[in-house]
């Protein structure tokens, strides 16, 4: 295996929402900001990077009967580490991610990447995975972040900076409404599906 080639799989190939269509509920749930996607993001690399490494290096020890108890009390862990992290020093960050800071102990990435890839693979490769899964997960969410931001309300603001502005008035306030999320993940997945539908077509 490559570990460059392992890292980009994770942003593409197996990207946690276009790819694997996993963890849809906090990039439903949390983009109403960018701020927000990268502050979930922040949270789930942390877990994600954590519970691979200690999962790949106990991985010959954990009996295979209760290998996924195993693995969500690991995870549980982390998750408790970065909550009250973020409650100490990010209070704001915290109280607006809410309940989806602890959901990430359910996240189907999180568990999915243990169970398919940790459980099976060395510390270093899990640790590449682990970044380029966080890395894919990051760059969706962003993304559907300052969609659903700029449209709904005319500029991205993130940790007290305006990084764009545009004229648009009146905004359209339903993409930071439920709705707009889904409206927004489906046109970017029908995108990524019809240009991945002509590379097979292709013979790519």
């Amino acid at each position: 295996m490559d570990a460059f080639s392992e890292f980009i799989r994770g942003i593409t190939r197996d990207n946690p929402i276009l790819g694997l269509v996993l963890g849809l509920c906090p990039a439903l749930a949390v983009t109403t900001s960018v701020e927000n996607a990268i502050g979930m993001s922040v949270a789930t690399a942390f877990v994600l990077v954590c519970s691979n490494v200690f999962i790949s290096t106990l991985r010959k020890q954990i009996p295979s009967a209760v290998r996924l108890p195993i693995f969500i009390i690991i995870i549980a862990t982390f998750v408790s580490i970065i909550r009250m992290v973020m409650e100490a020093y990010v209070p704001s960050m915290h109280a607006a991610l809410g309940i989806f800071i602890p959901l990430i102990v359910v996240n189907c990435i999180i568990i999915g990447r243990a169970e398919a890839y940790a459980s099976k693979n060395n510390v270093f490769f899990s640790f590449v995975d682990a970044l380029g899964i966080a890395a894919g997960f990051l760059l969706v969410l962003v993304l559907i972040g300052g969609i659903r931001e700029i449209l709904g309300t005319g500029q991205i603001v993130a940790f007290g900076y305006t990084l764009l502005s545009l004229p648009i008035n009146p905004a359209v306030t339903t993409m930071i409404m439920p709705p707009g999320a889904f409206l927004t993940i489906g046109i970017i997945m029908a995108v990524v599906n019809y240009q991945r539908a002509k590379k097979r077509a292709k013979g790519g």
